[in-house]
């Protein structure tokens, strides 16, 4: 039986590990931020006159805390997929954790302009469950393929939780 929580080996044909670790985390890192970027192109927190405006949940923390918790969240979702790619490379094994990784991105990426740019608390709220489902979804896939990744993601699905419940809280009270 094979060990899936040891530390991955350069598999076989793969020179440099170490450089092509690194490069993996860079490359699912540049698709990680670039579609944060995507999605923090809507104005959105205190620069958003409509989100002033709004009624605040209690539970609502400071604009500063979002960049906080998003940039170590991206990262975690980078490294996470770079070890599921290390441990199967472009195979059939890949193509369902990977899938589900963009599909996540671009969800998230589409909340932000759903809640802050077409100012559509509800629907928000509709995508932000869907999102949640499949993070669930793919650390469910990245758990198969190594541990590791999966448990990476849970901090995202934790922060996607609180995120939930503000959105619902926000639409509730707007």
């Amino acid at each position: 039986m094979t060990d899936t929580t040891a530390p991955a080996q350069t598999p076989p044909g793969r020179a440099g590990g170490g450089l092509l670790a690194a490069f993996s985390v860079l490359l699912f890192a540049a698709l990680t931020f670039g579609f944060a970027a995507l999605g923090s192109s809507a104005p959105s927190g205190d620069e958003n006159p409509w989100f002033r405006a709004l009624e605040k949940p209690p539970i609502n923390p400071p604009s500063i805390i979002f960049p906080l918790v998003w940039t170590p969240l991206y990262m975690l979702m980078a490294v996470s997929m770079s070890l599921v790619w290390w441990r199967t490379g472009w195979r059939r094994a890949f193509v369902l954790p990977f899938t589900l990784f963009v599909v996540q991105l671009a969800l998230n990426a589409a909340w932000t302009w759903l809640f802050f740019g077409a100012r559509m608390p509800w629907l928000a709220f509709a995508e932000i469950l869907l999102l949640w489902a499949t993070i669930a979804a793919m650390i469910r896939a990245f758990w198969q393929v190594r541990p590791l990744a999966g448990m990476l993601q849970l901090p995202y699905l934790a922060w996607v939780s609180f995120a939930a419940l503000l959105n619902g809280w926000f639409a509730v009270l707007n």
